[in-house]
């Protein structure tokens, strides 16, 4: 690269070290003023009156109650109306005759006997079960799509500020490189490394900024408010190990997962679905019932069409009894034999995926809180390694490459261990949607561990 070139970039790159913590803290400062920090409950709850696939759940659900109380009138009776006004002119060829004649009557129907409505009946309670369970299921996954959101943002920003604090470590270092080769205790080599790194560093800083925004928009997005301002977890972070402590026990209880459940209410239904095609060849058996009254006035009047009032009631069960229907009915339990074995298989899938999620979190779930302690001990370690490397930089026994590992090694510890605690809370709360357990009180325990 031209030497020109170089002082300019140097110079550019030395201006933005300068400007960057003042730009932070401007930001800072305004942020404070404009937004209050939110807990993850407090997120929560707007994002449930929000989200709209939580509250189009809802919607069905609640509609799943009025579709079933239309089902629920096939027991009921049904009651109807008639009335009507008609006139008729007869030519007798000496005179016109007319007729007037209205009438009205009430009828009235009540089911006594017919199975295939029971099944129907039964089928639309299930639906209900059915509208429960799907809420359930938009309402935890409502929950893990925001706190995993939630604390993506906040990795971010504690990307971001080790990425920032990196790269000011790093200036230091490059402008200490500088003088010593002005001095000439050291070479170009060490001021070329420091000012490569610090170029990498200012690029790596740049990514983290654009990640951290991304991870707010979509937080934004979930919750239907901007700039939403996650509260960090309090220190020292304190992560309580799983409870139960056996996966067997975590897997006990996927029975009443909410995947599960809606699988085992679609095997129900497919029961009585073949039920109901076995009752094709039951009767049916109804009551009916009606009173009516009419009047008829004939102009001019007739002794052989007189006229007045009639009224007539009528009391009657009809049975109806199929004999042949063209094999339909038996087909039909074909069909509905096979689809409850369809529905049996899909219900031990549910369950066989219900068990191997719930393992597999489980498991997730150790494997990052052993790395939260891994990450910790690298933490004290790098720290104390940076220290040494240091003080062998300035006794002449290190170079300046080895101080810029180490501060990149501690930069990087911290910033991993920050991810790894976030992605402990999430996966924890991933284990128990897994599992069928995930409520907002889970929730409420993972608030308490954050700022208050």
């Amino acid at each position: 690269m031209p030497a020109k070139r170089r002082s300019t970039l140097t110079r550019n790159a030395s201006r933005m070290a300068r400007l960057a913590p003042l730009a932070l803290g401007i930001a800072l400062a305004l942020g404070a003023a404009g937004v209050r920090a939110q807990s993850l409950f407090e997120v929560y709850e707007a994002a449930r009156g929000f989200d709209a696939s939580y509250l189009a759940a809802r919607a069905l659900a609640d509609s799943a109650v009025y579709r079933a109380e239309q089902v629920h009138a096939l027991r009921r009776p049904s009651v109807g109306l008639t009335a009507g006004v008609s006139r008729s002119t007869l030519d007798t060829g000496s005179a016109d005759r007319t007729t007037r004649t209205t009438s009205a009557s009430i009828d009235a129907d009540q089911s006594l006997f017919n199975r295939q409505n029971d099944a129907d009946i039964a089928k639309a309670d299930k639906g209900v079960e059915a509208a429960k369970a799907d809420v359930l299921i938009a309402e935890q996954d409502l929950i893990l799509r925001v706190s995993t959101a939630y604390f993506d943002v906040l990795t971010a920003q504690e990307t971001l500020a080790s990425a920032q604090a990196n790269r000011r470590a790093i200036s230091e270092q490059l402008a200490s490189a500088k003088r010593n080769f002005e001095v000439g205790t050291a070479t170009i080599t060490d001021t070329r490394e420091a000012q490569a790194r610090f170029d990498l560093a200012t690029a790596q800083e740049l990514q983290a900024e654009n990640d951290l925004q991304t991870k707010r928009l979509a937080l934004d997005t979930i919750v239907g408010r901007s700039a939403v301002a996650p509260k960090p977890l309090a220190t020292p972070v304190e992560l309580a190990p799983l409870v139960p402590g056996s996966v067997e026990q975590w897997v006990s209880t996927t029975e009443t997962a909410p995947s599960v459940l809606r699988s085992r209410i679609a095997y129900d239904v497919a029961q009585l679905e073949t039920r109901k095609a076995r009752a094709g060849h039951l009767p049916t058996v109804g009551l009916s019932a009606g009173v009516g009254r009419s009047n008829n006035r004939i102009d001019p009047a007739s002794a052989v069409d007189p006229s007045g009032n009639r009224t007539s009631t009528s009391v009657g069960i009809a049975l109806n009894l199929p004999l042949f229907t063209g094999f339909s009915v038996q087909n039909r339990i074909k069909e509905t034999l096979l689809l409850e074995e369809q529905a049996r298989e899909n219900l031990e899938s549910a369950r066989r995926l219900a068990t191997q999620n719930t393992r597999t979190a489980f498991f997730g779930a150790q494997s990052l809180q052993a790395q939260v302690m891994a990450f910790e001990a690298a933490l004290s370690s790098s720290q104390l390694a940076l220290e040494a490397t240091q003080l062998g930089y300035r006794v002449g026994v290190r170079v300046n490459l080895d101080v810029l590992n180490a501060q990149t090694q501690l930069f990087n510890a911290r910033r991993d261990l920050a991810k790894a605690r976030n992605d402990v809370l999430v996966n924890s709360l991933r284990l128990r949607q897994a599992a069928g357990t995930l409520s907002a009180e889970d929730v409420l325990k993972v608030n308490q561990l954050l700022a208050k």
